[in-house]
């Protein structure tokens, strides 16, 4: 039965609603497996690695959107670009980047950094653009961050953010990204 004009879409007052839920989580439960077959967690241990990711941050991303991350997207500060005549990534944090295969390597320089200098010094990315401003709104940071995805023939869920700063934090939502992951925890090993 379809809810008519004027029906607020709250819980249904059928009798038996109730009985019905547990049988439909019940038998939910009984067709997922208990645990995941170990070659597909072999698989994803690969999978993160490949990505310079630990399991347990790949799973979490994986299972929080059902895909796979199939871009890391940098900001200028977690990659360590700051100034404009040093458009350079640190070599340690370039080889970890460098070194990330399968998914697209993406970067967003911050004012007043010129992205194609950073594109141009660094060719381990695979594509650079402006970030977005301090101070645009919420709805046009989310959408300027979805464009530059979507010319990266990307879905945003598709989309892991890396980043150093509380406002590139607020892109993850905005943006609808798959996660968000701190550059600090991101390059741990240098």
């Amino acid at each position: 039965m379809r809810a008519g004009i004027g029906h607020n879409q709250g819980p249904t007052m059928e009798r038996g609603q109730k009985w019905r839920a547990f049988q439909w989580q019940k038998a939910r439960d009984a067709a997922m497996p208990k645990a995941i077959p170990l070659m597909v967690v072999k698989m994803h241990v690969a999978r993160a690695h490949a990505l310079g990711l630990d399991y347990p941050t790949y799973a979490a991303v994986r299972k929080a959107t059902g895909r796979d991350i199939m871009g890391l997207l940098f900001s200028s500060n977690a990659l360590r670009v700051v100034r404009a005549e040093a458009p350079y990534v640190p070599v340690e944090r370039g080889a970890v980047v460098a070194a990330v295969t399968g998914a697209r390597k993406l970067a967003l320089a911050h004012a007043p950094l010129n992205p194609d200098m950073i594109g141009l010094a660094n060719p381990m990315l695979d594509a650079v653009g402006p970030a977005p401003k301090f101070t645009e709104s919420w709805s046009a940071m989310g959408e300027h961050l979805g464009a530059f995805m979507t010319q990266q023939h990307l879905l945003r869920d598709q989309v892991l953010i890396i980043g150093d700063t509380s406002f590139e934090r607020d892109w993850y939502a905005a943006g609808r990204a798959a996660g968000y992951l701190e550059a600090q925890r991101y390059f741990a090993q240098t």
